[in-house]
């Protein structure tokens, strides 16, 4: 019934249809240029403009191109269960600074994953596996010899070696909020080198958690004057439970102890007086 005819690759006038379909989208789609910050509103924008193209009616047609398109679905046959992956994919393997090459520059997956074989695809963004598991995404570099880290993938080994928090590539240029760099001031004027081992197990809640949940609760521990990790972990939990915090002071004996004075009989009689006048 069909017999197969491969287009060339670099030969448009194999698949003139596609062709001219992509020369219609351009003129149309495309002039004047759409001014976008990002691939995300350019699709937005062309998905906008396909929209308008199916409200169309071509000559000698009573229906748009939309109706006459739903006639035609009932003939077609129905999509794969699995959406196809429009994508480049290439085999890798992890260096031994968790990085993975792909198209000329060089993306962070996490430490745990060194020296291991795993598959790259490359869309707008570029999403590493091993086996079944994604275990990075970044943005993708169209630049040459480019470092692309996420910071994430590298605390669980700057947990060990604390030293190397201020020298550690993967953070240079790492935004977050001043409270962040507040409370590591104080962990470590309190708890010397283990501070700076505490405030990167802090920065590893963001492994699990959004900043936008951990910092609200790193700015209660600053007002609480609580100032450890137990103690920012336990009020973000409590923050996302919706549950009040109970933090026992005891279990942190560096922490400074509040000093309360006892109020005495005497003072209520200040109210008193208020209360005749």
């Amino acid at each position: 019934m069909f017999e197969e005819k491969f287009g060339r690759p670099g030969k448009g006038n194999d698949k003139g249809k596609v062709e001219g379909l992509v020369g219609y989208a351009r003129r149309n789609f495309l002039v004047p240029v759409p001014r976008v910050g990002s691939w995300e509103e350019l699709n937005a924008h062309l998905l906008e403009q396909c929209g308008k193209r199916r409200e169309r009616r071509l000559r000698a047609q009573d229906e748009t191109i939309a109706e006459r398109f739903e006639r035609d679905r009932a003939l077609l046959l129905p999509l794969p269960e699995a959406a196809y992956e429009a994508c480049e994919k290439r085999t890798a393997r992890v260096s031994s600074l968790s990085l993975v090459r792909y198209r000329g520059n060089d993306y962070s997956v996490p430490t745990e994953y060194g020296h291991r074989d795993v598959l790259v695809k490359g869309y707008v963004q570029v999403v590493i596996a091993c086996g079944s598991e994604v275990i990075a995404q970044h943005a993708r570099s169209y630049e040459r010899e480019e470092l692309v880290f996420d910071p994430l993938h590298y605390l669980a080994l700057l947990e060990q070696k604390t030293r190397a928090l201020d020298q550690a590539a993967p953070l240079v240029g790492w935004e977050l909020p001043e409270c962040f760099a507040e409370l590591r001031r104080l962990l470590e004027a309190r708890l010397n080198k283990g501070g700076r081992r505490e405030y990167v197990q802090m920065l590893r809640l963001l492994e699990t958690f959004r900043l936008e949940e951990v910092t609200p609760a790193v700015e209660h521990a600053l007002q609480l004057g609580t100032i450890s990790f137990d103690a920012v972990k336990h009020l973000l939990l409590c923050q996302i439970e919706q549950r009040p915090p109970r933090l026992d002071l005891e279990n942190y004996p560096h922490l400074p102890p509040a000093q309360v004075r006892t109020t005495q009989a005497s003072e209520y009689m200040a109210l008193l007086g208020e209360v005749n006048q």
